[in-house]
């Protein structure tokens, strides 16, 4: 594999609905689409998940661009790549930006699985035809709004339900919750808004039967983590403190955690995912798919990853229509009963509609 040319385009797309976490609140979304073509003319697509402020991790949508521009696609245009695991390993003299890294990466896998005229899915590994999803609820005006949503998405079908928390709004909301909703697959994300003082309102979340809290400590932390699972009946599962398979290996040494969130941008690619999942796999970890409010191309790529066997808790993918007005894919990514079926067609199984690319492009440059 060649890569000839590589098209960077900045996107902004209105999300219906503001998206409120302990961070703050998103109103639309920045990103940039990646296109890269070989020399046969036959392209691969990939979206690039930082944020445009440096609040999740340290990466931006700003800092991204100038990592491709200047470290990342001219490293990629030098390069005859066999195999995508290799640019993983062209790109390791670089330090963090898994991000940056990921989306060149996770291109790379789709024009792959092109040239070999099979679905991403496979190429990986997968193995399943349809996946269970869940959805992400962010933090609402009222509980009673909360509820409103729970009851909507319910009734659609989604197979579990994620709830952003932050001080303030936790164990009155989860309680209220259970109460309307007793049964319910129910899980608390809280963004790394707690420390170990509050440990004992943490451990009251015990009582509600959940999933799991997702990432209640610091962003980078796995030893904090540690002391605060070996003192919670409820299983912790950490996010923004796994970057790579390492980081995965330290943590359940330690007892950090008992569920692993995959985030395909967050652990620098695919290639990188796929070793989380296959060291979770064989020590039945249990393994889901997070979700950074992408758009379809984004989409795409996390339901290929999560058709891969060891991913058996429901992710965060859910359909387009609950994000955006329109998507920039065809068909758009349509979940049915809380089910999405995996693409069998070349590559990530969605076509990317270059007119709804054109309207929300900002900005865009081509290199080769």
């Amino acid at each position: 594999m060649k890569i000839k040319q590589v098209n960077l385009r900045h996107l902004k797309m209105d999300l219906l609905y503001p998206f409120v976490t302990s961070f703050g609140a998103e109103y639309d979304k920045d990103f940039i689409l990646v296109e890269i073509m070989n020399e046969d003319g036959l392209v691969g697509w990939a979206e690039n998940v930082a944020m445009p402020t440096p609040y999740y991790n340290e990466e931006t949508v700003k800092t991204n661009w100038h990592m491709l521009e200047d470290f990342l696609i001219p490293i990629l245009l030098n390069s005859e790549i066999h195999h995508p695991d290799e640019l993983a390993e062209k790109f390791a003299h670089i330090r963090g930006n898994y991000m940056a890294k990921a989306c060149l990466n996770m291109a790379v896998w789709d024009l792959y699985a092109r040239e070999q005229n099979a679905s991403l899915a496979s190429v990986l590994g997968g193995t399943k035809k349809i996946i269970d999803v869940g959805v992400s609820i962010g933090i609402k005006d009222s509980i009673e709004a909360t509820l409103d949503v729970i009851e909507q998405r319910r009734a659609e079908g989604y197979k579990r339900f994620k709830l952003k928390i932050k001080p303030g709004w936790d164990v009155e909301l989860i309680d209220k919750v259970r109460k309307v909703f007793p049964d319910i697959p129910l899980m608390a994300d809280a963004n790394s808004a707690y420390t170990l003082a509050d440990m004992n309102l943490l451990k009251a979340l015990d009582d509600y039967n959940l999933m799991m809290i997702e990432q209640p400590l610091a962003y980078n932390d796995i030893i904090d983590h540690a002391e605060l699972q070996a003192n919670l009946k409820t299983s912790i599962c950490l996010d923004e403190s796994i970057h790579s398979l390492e980081d995965t290996k330290k943590a359940l040494k330690l007892g950090s955690c008992k569920i692993i969130n995959v985030k395909v941008g967050r652990v620098g690619g695919l290639t990188e995912a796929k070793k989380i999942h296959d060291y979770c796999l064989e020590r039945n970890v249990p393994l889901w798919c997070g979700g950074m409010l992408e758009a379809g191309v984004g989409r795409a790529h996390n339901i290929a990853m999560t058709a891969m066997p060891g991913f058996t808790l429901p992710g965060d993918t859910a359909g387009s229509s609950l994000y955006w007005a329109e998507d920039i894919i065809e068909p758009e990514v349509i979940a049915e009963n809380g089910t999405i079926t995996v693409p069998t067609t070349p590559g990530m199984g969605y076509e990317v509609s270059m007119d709804k690319v054109k309207k929300y492009t900002l900005y865009s440059k081509t290199y080769r």
